[in-house]
């Protein structure tokens, strides 16, 4: 079987969980490091499946990858290679695939919930959670949906939480993360998260709250989003 390619665009950004659940299934999987200065691969065919991991930079930003990243995306779309996106993915995604993103009304960061949209797709996603389900969010600016997408998560600080195009999943708000990850960042973002004023930015001691627990919760709505996302994986 093809590996899945992941893309790491920051060295505190892996894949997290998402590299769990690929080993639980002895699925193969390689990272590209674009943080390490790897090429962005021509042909999405040589993979299996795109999962685009996050980082903090802007999808507008004028940086080399970006082009090519969003080229590979519309020809994985079109060669019907599914694609994955986490918060940065699922901006480059939406853009790729003829959204926007901008900036947000505000800035979150720490745990928050989001809820299930009414729609089909939503429920092929997300329906082994219920109605609504607490995530990681770690982000100041947000996608649109592309046409013929459709949105399948929202919640009250930002609109657009996810988007679904067959098997192409594009996430706003982050379902990969472990503990390991969620320290790590509350370290490397101490100084955004004490510079912020935004309602929906919480301090590190509150995301280090019941971080097993929530954690555990994660992995479960984790698990059911990317065991449905591997389905799609190309031959």
């Amino acid at each position: 079987m093809k590996s899945v390619a992941i893309f790491r665009h920051a060295p505190t950004e892996g894949p997290g969980y998402f590299a769990t659940v690929l080993d639980r299934r002895q699925i193969p999987w390689r990272v590209i490091g674009i943080d390490a200065g790897e090429q962005v691969p021509a042909d999405p065919r040589a993979f299996s499946g795109l999962a685009f991991m996050g980082g903090p930079m802007s999808v507008n930003d004028d940086l080399p990858w970006i082009a090519p990243a969003l080229r590979l995306i519309r020809d994985a779309v079109a060669a019907g290679v599914p694609v994955l996106g986490h918060c940065l993915g699922g901006q480059l995604m939406a853009k790729a695939l003829g959204g926007t993103v901008a900036r947000n009304p505000v800035k979150e960061i720490g745990w928050g919930e989001v809820e299930v949209a009414a729609a089909p797709s939503a429920r092929r996603w997300f329906g082994h959670v219920g109605d609504a389900f607490v995530s990681f969010h770690w982000h100041g600016e947000a996608f649109t949906i592309p046409p013929a997408a459709e949105r399948v998560l929202t919640n009250r600080y930002c609109e657009n939480q996810a988007f679904a195009l067959g098997p192409h999943l594009g996430m706003q708000c982050h379902i990969e993360m472990t503990p390991e990850l969620i320290e790590v960042w509350c370290e490397t973002g101490a100084r955004e998260i004490s510079r912020s004023k935004s309602p929906a930015v919480q301090p590190a001691d509150t995301i280090r709250s019941g971080i097993a627990a929530n954690v555990d919760a994660l992995h479960r709505v984790a698990d059911g989003v990317y065991a449905r996302w591997l389905e799609g994986l190309a031959a």
